[in-house]
């Protein structure tokens, strides 16, 4: 009996490392291993990008197949900044994501070139996340670490290059930082954020190995390795995601996006114009409060997670790490409308609704972006982009459109996508059918599609259709509900001063 071409898909995430070993020609999970990260919040959000490469080799070799895969690809947080000295060590902690520490440099940069400037020219305006606004901070305020600074990494590339030997990244995550252009990095925002451009990795084509494994990791050395991408690149790889098919993600973060042909320009900052791992686009919305809010609510509650009661008045915005989406970096949770007979279920699943919430108001964007334009009888379901229910300030504190096509299904993925609370919260407020892909760790699985492709040839979006990774139960739409949805767009309009800023323009 022959045996199976193995592949190894890795998720390099922000609370720990997974890694599943993937039998390439018919995706079936072969093997998995685990190991957690450590997030160190006592001043922003910080890792040891040293615990990560612990982690990939934890987690590489408890799948069982490190000593036999034949090729290995790393899908890793997105935005991260990792510094290096000139051994390859780092300078200090990396900078993740969802330190929001950098939001004065990132308005900063705004206001310096315009919003509308940055949509042309980058195709995302950039917030607090993006590595440009973070490599800003560390100029500004620890100039001696940025000094020493040999090296500048994502932290998918930073693993990368430490299987390989190599300087290597890909177009999806660099598309991220703040910096990238299809025709390499902008010179205007490296001379004024204070970058070197010799400090950043190649941006190698899609398709492509990085290097091969070098002795010392997790690998037999000589193992091909891919380059890899950003988790939500690899996320939109592991579905096999087709251009307009709307995906919504539930993790740490919450994320709604779509593969597009058009590169997204959005001068409002809602969607960021991110490249996909291939040769397209993923226009795509962020939110920083998502799962870990809401089960932090709960919590507070004394409720399990599940334990949700419908009815009410009371609206809860749970950014209990400053937001992105709407641009509040510097709020915190919020409360408004409680009354007398308030249950303390109903509170919960205001905190699902007000988590969710922004993510659906941004949805009208993110598939409007391949769209042309509506005649002047567009109606209001079209999308917020197109006709006349376009306002040219629209933030998400109005109620979401539905999109272009409100009976297509959203995936619904993440780790909160099997939670029947949330399910319910996503088909209430965006009127949707929602569908449930049978795959998990998508993250991974798009990783371990990279790496097939090395082997088969095929694009890596193809090599997950025909492991048949997006498949899954459809859930019926539920009728929308429109009273909550115009109560918690009030709440963030009225809110907005006080919650240190106004939505995001």
């Amino acid at each position: 009996m022959a045996h199976p071409q193995v592949v190894i898909g890795v998720d390099s995430s922000t609370q720990s490392t997974k890694a599943l070993a993937v039998d390439a020609t018919t995706g079936r999970v072969l093997g998995e291993g685990r190991a957690p990260h450590r997030v160190d919040s006592r001043r922003g959000q910080e890792s040891d990008p040293q615990q990560w490469w612990d982690a990939l080799n934890t987690a590489v070799a408890a799948t069982g197949w490190a000593d036999r895969a034949q090729a290995l690809a790393i899908g890793g947080q997105q935005h991260g900044l990792v510094t290096l000295d000139a051994a390859g060590h780092p300078v200090r902690p990396a900078l993740l994501w969802n330190d929001v520490r950098s939001a004065p440099q990132a308005a900063e940069l705004v206001r310096e070139f315009g919003a509308d400037w940055w949509a042309a020219e980058l195709g995302s305006v950039p917030g607090a996340s993006f590595t440009a606004a973070k490599w800003a901070w560390l100029r500004d305020n620890e100039p001696a670490h940025a000094d020493r600074t040999a090296a500048v990494r994502l932290p998918h590339d930073y693993l990368t290059e430490r299987l390989t030997g190599h300087a290597v990244t890909d177009r999806g995550d660099a598309s991220g930082t703040g910096w990238w252009t299809p025709d390499g990095p902008h010179p205007a925002v490296l001379e004024r954020i204070g970058l070197d451009p010799a400090l950043l990795p190649a941006v190698a084509p899609a398709g492509t190995a990085a290097g091969r494994a070098r002795p010392g990791g997790p690998l037999r050395p000589g193992t091909p390795i891919a380059t890899g991408t950003g988790d939500n690149m690899a996320a939109a790889l592991g579905l096999g995601l087709t251009a307009g098919t709307p995906v919504l993600s539930l993790g740490t973060s919450g994320t709604v996006y779509t593969v597009a042909h058009t590169r997204p320009a959005d001068p409002t900052g809602t969607v960021a114009g991110f490249a996909d791992a291939l040769d397209g686009w993923l226009p795509l919305a962020c939110t920083l409060n998502c799962t870990l809010a809401v089960d932090r609510i709960a919590t507070l509650l004394g409720r399990d997670r599940a334990d949700v009661e419908p009815g009410g008045t009371a609206v809860l915005l749970p950014y209990l790490d400053g937001e992105r989406t709407p641009a509040l970096p510097h709020a915190s949770g919020l409360l408004h409308g409680l009354r007398h007979d308030t249950t303390a279920g109903q509170l919960l699943q205001a905190a699902y609704d007000g988590a969710a919430y922004s993510l659906l108001a941004a949805l009208g964007d993110v598939l409007a972006v391949d769209s042309p334009d509506c005649g002047p009888d567009c109606g209001p379901d079209c999308g917020p982009d197109r006709g006349p229910d376009r306002a040219p300030d629209r933030a998400p504190d109005r109620a979401p459109a539905q999109g272009p096509d409100p009976a297509q299904p959203l995936l619904l993925i993440g780790g909160g996508a099997q939670g029947r609370a949330w399910q319910d919260t996503v088909r209430r407020l965006s009127g949707r059918p929602v569908q449930l892909p049978a795959a998990r760790e998508l993250v991974a699985l798009g990783a371990a599609a990279q790496a097939a492709a090395l082997l088969t040839g095929e694009p890596a979006d193809a090599v997950a259709r025909r492991w048949g990774t997006a498949d899954g139960p459809v859930l019926p739409a539920l009728e929308r509900d429109d009273a909550a949805l115009e109560r918690i767009a009030t709440t963030i309009s009225q809110t907005a001063a006080l919650q240190g800023g106004g939505a995001q323009q």
